[in-house]
């Protein structure tokens, strides 16, 4: 049986864009400026999850 995967990523986050926000600026600060193959996948979702809860800017008419 084959099972259909969907390719995009969907964040259920309960937290607000500024805390995604911190907590890659705290990744930052602990990694001195240069990340790891592990911080820079963790960078990545961060920034996925940070994408999906920012507000998004108005549409000029």
């Amino acid at each position: 049986m084959l099972h259909n995967m969907s390719t995009t990523v969907e964040f259920a986050s309960d937290r607000s864009a500024d805390e995604v926000n911190e907590e890659i600026r705290a990744l930052w600060r602990r990694a001195g400026g240069t990340l790891s193959v592990e911080q820079r996948e963790e960078y990545q979702r961060l920034v996925m999850e940070w994408a999906a809860v920012a507000p998004q800017p108005a549409k000029a008419a």
